[in-house]
């Protein structure tokens, strides 16, 4: 297995886009925990954290089809070296905003929104280009370097955010990630898809070319039931939104500890990808990614009653390595599943999905969390996933049953 691991580091492209990916994570992560910082700053509300997800996830409803079928159409490539070109500029005008001063929250807000945009094409981009780099035999193994190496961005990614923010405000945070986007741009140079297949043909309208996308979701169980398993279990019991609000009023622990807390998930998360990219399972998986979803709900319940901050940290960490091992096999099954000519539609909706359990995700955390408050609201969360667990357990049990990642071709 760790032969064979190497194999996939030996891949010059795939080197160059881990690095590409590293810097727009990097980005991504600093920009998410600054945002979300300056918004309870600003108001010391918790609606304003809902809005900051809601924000960035509608773009996605709007552009997942037109985003879907360029996918399929045309270059991946250059799309996401166009999306995060855009990302680019998002960063610099939460530079301008924050330099300007000001308690306003609405330039954030419309430059979240351009953003949601640029992620509505670079989320679709990233993971349909994947199996255009590797060959599919060690597509699994790439999957989860990849994921691995992503998280290592997520762990440092909100503890400088957490500090640049603390040292010197949004201004000095922003200029960070817009050169992280220009770095992540100027990598993709070196990138090459010698595995990219024939591109299809432009049949019927888009969206025509749209519904057969949807229709080849839904006829098969593996995808949709593991997608949509994901987006329910993270939708309503995700806590990342109410981090702030846990380390200042609850851990009482500052910007310096929301970073933290932001990164226990990315270590628990880095920690399982290494393990996996090293020795990657492929036995049992269907019954693997439920079991990580319940231990996913699990830690989420015990971070909601925790109020000690090693305590909530080693909480976080479980939950990420659970979140860890089910977006590995969630990964292989679609990308197994799904031939190349359909990926950018396939992933188009799986990145919608990941948009509704995050961004929207955040937008029902903070609503809660205004209405009942923020610790009925993540206990009330966890225990949703718990029972979502149970309910797709029943409803789909070919999910369940599969044994490996190959198995996916047949069903």
């Amino acid at each position: 297995m760790r032969a064979f691991s190497a194999g996939v580091y030996r891949n010059r492209g795939f080197r160059a886009f881990l690095l590409a990916r590293l810097a727009g994570m990097f980005a991504t992560q600093i920009q998410a925990t600054v945002v979300a910082w300056q918004a309870y700053e600003r108001t010391h509300d918790a609606m304003a954290l809902a809005y900051v997800g809601l924000a960035q996830f509608l773009p996605m409803v709007f552009l997942l089809m037109p985003a879907g079928d360029w996918m399929d159409r045309h270059a991946r490539k250059p799309i996401l070296m166009l999306s995060w070109s855009l990302a680019l500029l998002c960063a610099v005008s939460l530079w301008w905003i924050s330099g300007r001063g000001g308690d306003g929250m609405t330039g954030i807000y419309l430059t979240l929104l351009l953003f949601g945009a640029s992620r509505a094409f670079s989320g679709p981009a990233v993971q349909s280009l994947l199996p255009q780099i590797v060959p599919r035999a060690q597509l699994a193994q790439a999957i989860a370097a990849n994921g691995m190496l992503m998280r290592a961005a997520s762990i440092g990614g909100p503890l400088i955010g957490g500090f640049l923010y603390a040292w010197g405000g949004g201004v000095c945070a922003y200029a960070v990630c817009a050169f992280c986007f220009l770095l992540g741009v100027l990598m993709l140079f070196g990138v090459k898809t010698a595995h990219a297949e024939a591109r299809a043909a432009n049949t019927g309208t888009m969206w025509r070319r749209f519904v057969l996308g949807i229709a080849f979701i839904r006829d098969r169980p593996l995808i949709l039931g593991s997608i949509s398993l994901d987006l329910f279990a993270v939708l309503l019991g995700g806590a990342v939104a109410l981090l702030p609000i846990y380390a200042e009023e609850i851990l009482r622990v500052g910007a310096e500890g929301l970073g933290a807390l932001r990164s226990a998930l990315a270590l628990g998360e880095m920690g399982a990808g290494f393990c996996l990219s090293v020795r990657p399972f492929n036995r049992n998986v269907g019954r693997n990614l439920f079991i990580a979803v319940t231990v996913f709900g699990l830690a989420n319940l015990f971070f909601a009653c925790s109020r000690v901050f090693w305590l909530s940290f080693a909480a976080l960490m479980l939950a990420g390595a659970a979140d860890m091992v089910s977006v590995y096999i969630r990964g292989a099954l679609v990308q197994f599943s799904t031939p190349d000519e359909m990926r950018g539609r396939v992933s188009a909706v799986n990145m919608l999905f990941i948009g509704a359990s995050n961004e929207l995700g955040e937008f029902r955390a903070g609503a809660s969390a205004a209405c009942f408050g923020a610790v009925p609201a993540a206990l009330l969360g966890s225990l949703c996933t718990l029972g979502v667990v149970g309910i797709w357990r029943w409803r789909f049990k070919p999910l369940w049953n599969v044994k490996c990642f190959e198995e996916a071709t047949e069903k």
